[in-house]
């Protein structure tokens, strides 16, 4: 029982606590519904506050979960401080809340707060407390201010520094967008100063104390906000460092062209500051360097043939790149120097552009006496591969190479082959001359000009005599060429030509001009120095009143000079007498740069330096000149004086005259000179069969002008005073045996002075041709078996060794223009040839036809005179007469007309009509004595 009793006991205790269990689980769920918590996961919030506000921006928003109405929002703990905030609640049934600063807040006083907050329920329930830290956002309300109130720093002249003084400046905004400084700037304008982001200040040109003594700067600052400092002052000032120099030079002198000596040195003086120098011995050496003018200074620009007349040479020198102007065709396209300002230069560029020249230009036998002229610029980037200048080489078959001047490895190398002569088969000469010269590579314009009389050669460099020592040129030997049949040769500039590849090679990189040859003579030492000599250079005035003890020297370029003397008063005299002049009428525009370099030495062999200077002296661009021509520009001219050869230009006067002047009638007082005239014949060009010019022949040998006719024209060429030009051209004679052919002829002149840098206007003249009644039939005959002519340009360079009449030969071509323009003629001359035909047959017939009407009236008047006595008109037999005799003259007349091809506007057959009308108007006369 005891054991019954037990066991109920136990399971009503374990019932009970289950039933006690169960009910208290439902009465916890029920306290927790109940609950005040926070909408928050980690309870903890941020907030985010202006300066100029003071609702804070918290993430995430506060409130509390539903379930338990919210009274308000109470700051349980304050860290570092009491935080100016209150937590206002905005709805109580979702508990949510902002925060408001009570006070204004600061950055600058305190950036960051942090407190702890909770929930307070209406039913007296607290939340657990959220942690909230609340970050001041800072406002740009602080301008930078410098740390320093002004800088002064003193520094050296003539040096250029890495850092001459820093500026500081701060900003009290208490974030880095606002509170740090980005930026320095340097207010005040045109001082040669720079500051960067560190406010670090430099020059940026060395200063000067002459100049200016002390430069004051106006400094700003700015924050990353770009807000502006008020300026700072900063002083640098400049110490004077005395070093021997020269002192009040002009940095740039300007030349105005044809106004003589310019001194270069006219205020200069030498200051030798606090040194102390008993001056021995004082050298200034004075340097022009013109390298980028032209072919290394300013040269006239005429042809070479031009040039050798200048020079006072009479030699017939073949220029083998003439300019188109001169008939060089074959150098059109080659790249050359448009500018027309300084000498022609052609460009060759290595791989493409040899110029192959015409057989007819030069006879390809140099004989044992030759001079061979160029310009060259060039240098050492093609290494050892040959680069020929100038080659004549077997035209087809093989490479002989007969003679040839190229480059290779920096030296200039010269090669002659002896032609193949049985007598000499085994002998033994020098067929090889190799000069080791540093011009050859220095990419500078040199001239070269080879004076051969074999066996012996002769160099020339930029005027001088190459003086030969043992080794240099290097001399090789060899034996004649072996000998080859039906073998031409072929010359080229600028390659050389494979004949049994048919091809150019061993391409030339480099610049030439004025490539010539001169046959069977030599060139003199003087006219290879005029050839190359400047019309720039240095001068020194009053040469006579040096002081004793000095003396100036020149170089034989005239483009340095050194002075030395003892007294550095009178030394400085001298160089004020140091002058640029030019003496081109029409120099290259641009600078020259002058470097002045001095030494002095004292007594006791001290040596003062003083630094090198630098100037330039600028050429101003002179006033072009206006070429004019003027003449007649209309003539006539029968048959017979065009076949005897009419002056087309024989009243040509040509003028020039400047922008600034008025034309100067008598143009050769001022010196100008041309060196071309052209004179073309509008299309169709020259018929060489009937048309040429001549020229007075012993005018032009006496004046040293060439003249070369050509299928378009005629070209005279060689530089000579404008009257000169006006002399020869009026005695030009244009002759044309057949002017028939022509209507009329249209010449065109034009002139240009400096290988066509100045060029003249286009003088149009206008030769008719009248054309008589005789001659117009036979001219419609000769102009109906006319076709086009073609003209062999090749007949006019063979004819021109020779000239015809006056010693010029004639020499045309023809183009299909010509055909047509005959044609055309023809056909209008037939057309109205068969009008008039036509006419006259009309009108002959018309009054054949009237006469038989007359004639036929005259006999129905007739009267039956059988009981009458009738006085007849004797004037009757004369009309019966006139109708047979009209019929028959008409008659001959229509076969007289068909034969012929003139035929006046009618007269002739009104005249006809005339008496045709008067038998019909006369009538018979009676007698009537008898009635």
């Amino acid at each position: 029982m005891r054991m019954r009793h037990s066991s109920w006991a136990l399971c009503l205790v374990i019932f009970a606590h289950c039933c006690w269990g169960a009910d208290f689980e439902t009465s916890s769920e029920a306290e927790t519904d109940s609950v005040l918590r926070l909408d928050s996961t980690d309870l903890i919030y941020h907030g985010i506050i202006s300066e100029t506000e003071n609702t804070v921006e918290v993430s995430p928003v506060i409130r509390t979960k539903p379930g338990v109405k919210v009274c308000k929002y109470k700051i349980t703990h304050n860290y570092h401080g009491t935080a100016p905030f209150e937590i206002r609640l905005k709805s109580n049934s979702t508990g949510e809340a902002e925060i408001v600063a009570t006070e204004t807040v600061n950055c600058e006083h305190r950036q960051h707060y942090k407190f702890d907050f909770a929930a307070v329920g209406c039913d007296g329930q607290v939340s657990k407390s959220g942690t909230i830290k609340v970050t001041v956002e800072d406002v740009n309300e602080y301008e930078p201010y410098f740390v320093g109130t002004s800088y002064v720093i003193t520094v050296d002249e003539k040096r250029l520094y890495e850092k001459i003084v820093q500026v500081e400046a701060d900003d009290d905004d208490c974030s880095p967008n606002y509170g740090d400084i980005c930026k320095y700037e340097i207010l005040t304008p045109d001082q040669p100063f720079i500051v960067d982001a560190e406010g670090n200040i430099k020059n940026t040109e060395a200063l000067d104390w002459n100049k200016n003594r002390n430069h004051i700067l106006s400094v700003v600052a700015y924050d990353c906000g770009m807000k502006r400092s008020k300026p700072v002052l900063v002083n640098i000032r400049v110490n004077h460092l005395c070093k021997p120099a020269w002192n009040v030079l002009h940095e740039r002198v300007e030349y105005i062209p044809g106004s003589g000596k310019q001194s270069i040195f006219q205020s200069a003086a030498l200051d030798l500051c606090d040194v102390t120098c008993d001056i021995e011995k004082i050298t200034t050496t004075v340097t022009m360097n013109t390298e980028h003018i032209g072919k290394g200074c300013d040269r006239d620009t005429y042809s070479e043939k031009s040039q050798r007349k200048l020079c006072g040479t009479s030699d017939k020198s073949i220029d083998l790149l003439p300019s188109l102007q001169e008939g060089g065709a074959w150098t059109s396209n080659l790249p050359l120097d448009e500018g027309r300002e300084s000498d022609q230069i052609y460009a060759f560029d290595g791989e493409t552009n040899g110029i192959i020249i015409p057989k007819e230009t030069l006879d390809h036998n140099l004989t044992n006496q030759f001079s061979i002229a160029m310009w060259m610029k060039h240098d050492s980037s093609s290494g050892s591969a040959k680069e020929h200048i100038l080659c004549n080489s077997d035209d087809h078959k093989m490479n002989r190479h007969h003679y040839s001047l190229f480059v290779r490895n920096c030296r200039l190398i010269f090669l002659h082959r002896r032609e193949y002569s049985a007598s000499e088969l085994n002998t033994f000469r020098a067929a090889e001359w190799r000069w080791k010269i540093p011009e050859v590579c220095d990419g500078q314009w040199h001239h070269y000009v080879l004076n051969a009389d074999l066996p012996k050669i002769k160099l020339f460099i930029d005027g001088h005599e190459y003086k030969a020592s043992e080794k240099n040129p290097e001399v090789i030997d060899d034996w004649p060429l072996h000998p080859a049949a039906d073998i031409d040769t072929r010359l080229v500039v600028g390659a050389c030509w494979e004949g049994s590849e048919t091809k150019l090679n061993q391409y030339l990189k480099g610049y030439l001009g004025g490539v010539s040859v001169v046959v069977g003579k030599t060139e003199t030492p003087a006219v290879i120095s005029c050839l190359h000599a400047c019309k720039e250079n240095l001068d020194f005035s009053d040469l006579e009143d040096i002081e004793s003890g000095s003396a100036v020297s020149f170089n034989s370029q005239l483009s340095q000079i050194t002075l030395s003397g003892h007294s550095l008063e009178h030394f400085t005299k001298e160089l004020h007498n140091v002058s640029y002049v030019n003496h081109r009428q029409f120099p290259t525009p641009g600078h020259r740069t002058i470097k002045l370099a001095t030494d002095i030495r004292c007594v006791g062999k001290q040596i003062v330096t003083v630094p090198e200077v630098d100037l330039y002296v600028v050429v101003l661009q002179t006033d072009k000149p206006t070429i004019t021509i003027k003449g007649t520009e209309h003539l006539s001219r029968g048959y017979s004086l065009i076949e005897g050869g009419v002056k087309i230009f024989g009243d040509v006067g040509i003028t020039v005259s400047h922008d600034h002047n008025d034309e100067d009638e008598d143009a050769g007082v001022v010196d100008h000179k041309l060196d071309s005239c052209s004179i073309t014949v509008e299309s169709p060009h020259l018929d060489p069969d009937h048309e040429y010019f001549t020229v007075p022949t012993n005018l032009l040998n006496e004046l040293g002008l060439d003249s070369q006719q050509t299928p378009e024209g005629l070209i005279i060429t060689g530089a000579d005073q404008v009257y000169n030009y006006e002399d020869v051209l009026r005695q030009v004679h244009y002759y044309n045996t057949k002017p028939a052919f022509y209507l009329s002829r249209t010449f065109k002149l034009h002139c240009s002075e400096l290988n066509g840098r100045f060029m003249s206007n286009e003088h149009v003249a206008e030769l008719s041709v009248i054309h008589s009644q005789a001659a117009v039939k036979p001219a419609i005959a000769l102009n109906a078996q006319q076709s086009q002519h073609h003209v062999n340009s090749a007949s006019y360079k063979e004819s021109s060794k020779g000239l015809r009449d006056d010693s010029l030969v004639k020499d045309a071509s023809s183009t299909p223009a010509a055909g047509n323009a005959v044609t055309v003629i023809i056909v209008v001359c037939i057309g109205f040839l068969v009008f008039m035909i036509v006419l006259g047959v009309v009108r002959i017939r018309a009054t054949q036809q009237r006469q038989q009407v007359a004639c036929e009236e005259h006999q129905e008047m007739s009267w039956d005179d059988s009981s009458l006595t009738i006085t007849v008109n004797p004037m009757q037999h004369e009309v019966e007469g006139d109708c047979a005799i009209g019929e028959r003259d008409f008659s001959d007349s229509d076969d007289d007309d068909e034969g012929s091809y003139l035929h006046d506007d009618g007269d002739s057959s009104e005249e006809e009509e005339e008496e045709a009308e008067k038998p019909r108007g006369r009538e018979l006369e009676w007698d009537d004595s008898t009635l």
